[in-house]
């Protein structure tokens, strides 16, 4: 996968809107009481949030949670019984032809053509658009070049999804939806399309991300909303998700067997040290520089070395696993 999308200028264009394309402080995606039902089953129980142009939201939760429906209602494919959804200003339902040019989707599983090959199936989402991004190029930046003749049925799972990332972005949308999208890629191309999703915020795209992989959203996004059981159960940035009432951990390494009575007698009586495995310590509790300070003195008064000294803090999957208690699955 080589390129830049700046060859070929910025991933969008202007479009005439009307006077319902929201300003530029206004978001281009914005949802308000959003509530689905099936039946007796509630799917989306009261959903509130913004995706401002220019930023990545990264929509977590466990199978089940109503991201799937969520989406969906955002992408015009299904409406809400209750609350108000906005895409770039306009009704997803009601004005679907109006926008459909002006966002991309990217669904997991491709959703191409399985006869049709790699080169035809983008040069046909190419052809709905009045600006589209070259075609052939937007192939050789997603590494799918020599594959443009292949069937998408004989595609491997990377490039099945490379070549749906590809569809989702040749109109040069404003939005985009994007649903695992490097589920089965392999690390490199995972990391470069990464890449190509950071370079459409930097041209002002806005992108709404769902993934089970929590390295992925920690990464990419500006701000994480997790959901569960139709309701938000935390939102913010990952690190204002990873930091809030979090307990720290301070680990190093020293000779093995070090008597930690007298460190457990200098640091707070909520602070925890023990020795995980021979020659690895761990103080657990909220590390300040004062904390900091107290270890490596301790140290210093018994005349030992701490090595390989460092703070580790709560991953967005240990939040994630903390409020909802599942895994993250595809």
């Amino acid at each position: 996968m080589g390129g830049d999308l700046t060859e070929r200028g910025a991933v969008t264009s202007d479009h005439d809107s009307g006077d319902h394309t929201p300003g530029r402080g206004e978001p281009a995606l914005r949802v308000r009481g959003l509530v689905k039902r099936f039946g007796a089953t509630t799917a989306v129980g009261g959903l509130d949030f913004d995706l401002p142009r220019g930023r990545i939201l990264a929509l977590l939760g466990p199978n089940g949670a109503g991201k799937t429906t969520t989406v969906e209602i955002c992408e015009g494919f299904t409406s809400p019984d209750d609350g108000e959804v906005r895409v770039l200003g306009l009704d997803p339902v009601a004005d679907n032809d109006r926008l459909r040019s002006r966002i991309g989707v990217m669904l997991q599983g491709g959703g191409a053509y399985p006869g049709a090959r790699a080169g035809e199936m983008l040069r046909l989402c190419a052809a709905y658009s009045a600006d589209p991004l070259d075609p052939d190029w937007l192939l050789r930046t997603l590494g799918l070049a020599d594959a443009q003749r292949t069937s998408y049925r004989r595609l491997s799972g990377g490039q099945q999804q490379r070549l749906a990332l590809a569809c989702a972005l040749v109109g040069r949308p404003e939005l985009v939806f994007l649903d695992e999208p490097t589920a089965g890629m392999d690390a490199h191309a995972r990391l470069l399309v990464w890449e190509l999703i950071g370079r459409l915020r930097d041209d002002g795209v806005a992108v709404l991300l769902t993934t089970h992989l929590m390295d992925e959203a920690e990464d990419l996004a500006d701000d994480v909303l997790i959901i569960d059981h139709g309701v938000t159960v935390a939102a913010g940035s990952p690190a204002e998700l990873t930091s809030r009432g979090a307990e720290n951990e301070l680990r190093f390494t020293a000779p093995v067997g070090l008597d930690l009575t007298l460190l457990r007698t200098v640091l707070p009586e909520d602070y925890h040290c023990t020795e995980p495995t021979p020659g690895t310590y761990l103080v657990s509790g909220q590390v300040t520089p004062q904390v900091l300070a107290t270890v490596t003195g301790w140290c210093a008064k018994i005349n030992v070395l701490a090595t390989n000294l460092r703070v580790e803090t709560r991953s967005l999957e240990d939040v994630f696993l903390d409020l909802t208690g599942r895994e993250l699955r595809p």
